[in-house]
Formats: C-alpha cells, sequence, structure tokens
C-alpha cells in the first residue's frame, strides 16, 4: 500500500478535492446549443514536499452533438475542421462517460471525493463540462459542479496579470502563441501556472477534511 504522505497528501491541501484543470475548444460561446470539439484534462497531484505536479493527462476529439451549432467565427479562432476524418473525433457521450472513468480513478487513488475544476476563466470550461455531462446522462459526474479554482483570478493575485500568456511570462513559463488554442496546450500551461501559484502557498497546518456542499 503507498504511504499516505506520497499520494494522499493532496486531498489534505484541498479538504477533499483533487484538482483537475480542464480546457475546452467549442464552436462557440453557449454551452447548451453550441459544440463542445475538444477536451483536454490534467490530473494535479502532490509528491512528498508537499508541492503539486502536473500528473495524468486525458484528451479528446469530440464530435459536435445533434442539432449542434457551430459558429464560424469561434472555428476560425480555433482553427478546428469539426468534420475533418483526421481529427480521429468520438461521440461527445463516449468522451465524457471515459473521462468520468478516469478521473473518478484518480480520485480513489488519492483518497479525494471529489474533483474540482481548474481552468483560466474557469466559468467557461465549467459550463461547457457541466452541458456536456447533461447530455451525455452522466449520474455519476466526479466534478463539483460549481466549485473551481480560476487562474485568470489567481494570476491577477500573484502576479497582477490575467491574461494566461502574461501570467506564464511573469512566471517564466515558456508559452508558444502558435500552439495555443489547442485544448492539451493550454491545459498543460494552465497547469503548470496553477501548480506555480499553489506552490507558494504551502500549507503547514492540516485542514478540516469535508468538503463544500454540492447543491
Amino acid at each position: 500500500m503507498e504511504s499516505d504522505s506520497i499520494n494522499h497528501l493532496i486531498k489534505k491541501r484541498f479538504r477533499g478535492f483533487l484538482p483537475v484543470v480542464i480546457d475546452v475548444e467549442t464552436g462557440g460561446l453557449e454551452p447548451k446549443k453550441d459544440a463542445l470539439l475538444e477536451l483536454a484534462a490534467i490530473t494535479i497531484e502532490m509528491n512528498e514536499q508537499g508541492f503539486v505536479f502536473p500528473a495524468e493527462e486525458f484528451h479528446y476529439h469530440i464530435l459536435p452533438f445533434e442539432n449542434a451549432n457551430l459558429d464560424p467565427k469561434s472555428l476560425a479562432f480555433n482553427k478546428i475542421d469539426p468534420l475533418y476524418p483526421l481529427r480521429f473525433a468520438i461521440d461527445e457521450k463516449d468522451a465524457m462517460k471515459d473521462l468520468c472513468i478516469k478521473i473518478t480513478q484518480a480520485c480513489k487513488k488519492n483518497e479525494c471525493q471529489r474533483a474540482v475544476l481548474v481552468g483560466h476563466n474557469a466559468w467557461f470550461d465549467q459550463h461547457f463540462l457541466n452541458a456536456a455531462m447533461a447530455r451525455s446522462h452522466m449520474v455519476k459526474n466526479p466534478f463539483h459542479r460549481f466549485t473551481s479554482f480560476d487562474t485568470a483570478t489567481l494570476g491577477g493575485l500573484a502576479f497582477g496579470q490575467t491574461v494566461l500568456s502574461k501570467a506564464l511570462g511573469a512566471a517564466n513559463i515558456p508559452y508558444d502563441s502558435e500552439e495555443a488554442h489547442s485544448a492539451l496546450y493550454d491545459a498543460q500551461r494552465t497547469a503548470e501556472l496553477f501548480c506555480h501559484i499553489v506552490n507558494q502557498w504551502k500549507i503547514t497546518t492540516e485542514p478540516e477534511q469535508a468538503p463544500f456542499p454540492d447543491v
């Protein structure tokens, strides 16, 4: 059995929650109407010294759900062709099912009761994730439905910068604008930024373990 000092410190740091970075690319700005086209998720774990780090990565190219709206402006921005066959995209329900399985496994591994979304302007990713979970009828959604960590806010606190590229620059984390707006790349950089900021505030006292109520 793995030592509590290795894999299970993360549950104490965030009151029983496992941070999971989420980034989405979409066909618009309306979660219930516009297509979810790409999603990346990265779990956050903690080492023996109490520092958090990006752990497992999960990445999905997703087919537009039936009658989904595709805004040409959004597609021009993220450069996604939803029907391009070499995207190897899968149905939204299959992506959500696999994501729920993987994140549930990660929560159990780290003895956390639930995942909490980490995102840059997290409200956007959280609303699209919630809408996709609802369309897919995922009864056992491992993510907290409204609590999140926002690296835009955290970047403003730590560096006075709310734009991802500028916050990363202030943290001396490399950022390639040519790779931006890929869900996996943006999730990787967001995970690095989140860990960099959290690691500046190591907690020495053990917080209570009961999570926030989920209503």
